[in-house]
């Protein structure tokens, strides 16, 4: 996965750098909610209960910050398999979402954190070495 941004004009909101639609920011949001109200780890069969009211259109939420929206009941409809391609995979390979193999739960993650450090050492080692010629 690539982040483009201009820090510049870096929203305040982590979700508008890292998600490419409203749609997606929305459910991505709803997800970590969902997550953080099950203390931090959800079971596989929780998250698959979550991605199939999406798909079904079944998942009422207050939760949109939207202007729109904001403390009116939303249903939200979200394909099943793009949940997956687009929300929770990216999520997983940056970080923010740990998956345990064992325990076959999903766990908020501070990975995304530490990779980001780890990209800024990056560039300092790139900046001091010598030039070439």
């Amino acid at each position: 996965m690539v982040i483009l941004f201009d820090r510049f004009n870096l929203p305040e909101d982590i979700y508008e750098i890292l998600f490419a639609t409203k749609q997606q920011i929305i459910v991505a949001k709803l997800l970590i909610e969902m997550i953080k109200e099950n203390n931090g780890e959800i079971n596989k069969t929780e998250m698959s209960v979550f991605a199939t009211k999406l798909h079904e259109g079944n998942l009422i939420t207050e939760l949109i910050d939207e202007p729109q929206y904001k403390g009116k009941k939303v249903k939200l409809s979200y394909n099943k398999r793009q949940f997956y391609d687009r929300i929770l995979t990216p999520m997983k390979s940056m970080g923010l979402i740990d998956y345990d193999l064992y325990k076959k739960t999903y766990k908020i993650s501070d990975k995304f954190n530490k990779e980001m450090i780890r990209i800024g050492l990056l560039w300092l080692q790139e900046m001091r070495k010598p030039s070439k010629t």
